[in-house]
């Protein structure tokens, strides 16, 4: 049986992604900020809520104990938490507003996997799969041909960037667990207003194909639904 752990899953990809490895199988383990959102959704689901915030060293601690104390290990580490950060002109950022969103984008990835790699290291192949995007990706944000092209957003894109360099970066130092990022695309979320043409099913296919895959599927990669994205 695969235990899954997966991070910001109470709605949109996160919940999706949930509902799909169940039905294939996997033991998934809903972690989510808000405790009555998050319980809502693993009871729909019907799977275990552990509370996580990806911004605070003592919760990620503590929810990686609860899982090592209920189910002893983890196969798959999904590290999807993220934020799209403040909706305001890119000469009205502040320090602040880029604190809050590397914090959970890629501070967070950091965190979690800090705290759940003796966890990942009980497996006998362990994965990591890390949410990015395709707007972090100089080649697609610099392709009229691209809906990323349009684009304008500094903090998120960037933070977007780092959580794929940071996948290639852990790939290395971890040679014993695949590491992989996901570009979900254009998709149909809370994120964007809804506004994606992809379904939250089609959003999630990089997801749960990194999360499926065997344990020579390979490291260091960033795929989404159609194969590998151009950095």
């Amino acid at each position: 049986m695969t235990i899954t752990f997966i991070t910001g899953a109470n709605k949109g990809l996160g919940f999706e992604t949930v509902r799909r490895l169940v039905d294939l199988g996997h033991t998934v383990v809903l972690g989510a900020r808000d405790s009555e959102r998050g319980r809502t959704a693993a009871d729909k689901l019907g799977v275990r809520f552990v509370r996580i915030d990806v911004t605070d060293d003592a919760s990620v601690a503590a929810a990686a104990a609860d899982v090592a104390a209920h189910e002893g290990r983890v196969d798959v580490l999904i590290n999807n938490a993220g934020i799209i950060g403040p909706h305001v002109p890119a000469d009205e950022l502040t320090a602040a507003h880029a604190l809050e969103v590397f914090q959970t984008n890629v501070v967070g990835i950091v965190r979690v996997t800090g705290a759940f790699l003796p966890l990942l290291r009980k497996s006998e192949h362990p994965a990591i799969v890390n949410v990015s995007s395709g707007t972090g990706s100089f080649a697609l944000t610099h392709d009229p041909g691209r809906v990323e092209s349009t684009v304008v957003g500094p903090l998120y894109t960037s933070s977007k960037a780092a959580v794929t360099m940071l996948t290639t970066q852990y790939a290395k130092a971890l040679p014993g667990i695949r590491v992989n990022a996901a570009d979900p695309g254009y998709t149909a979320t809370d994120l964007n207003g809804h506004s994606g043409p992809q379904t939250v099913t089609e959003g999630t296919d990089a997801i749960v194909t990194l999360a499926t895959e065997g344990a020579d599927g390979g490291t260091g990669r960033f795929v989404d639904r159609f194969g590998p994205v151009p950095w």
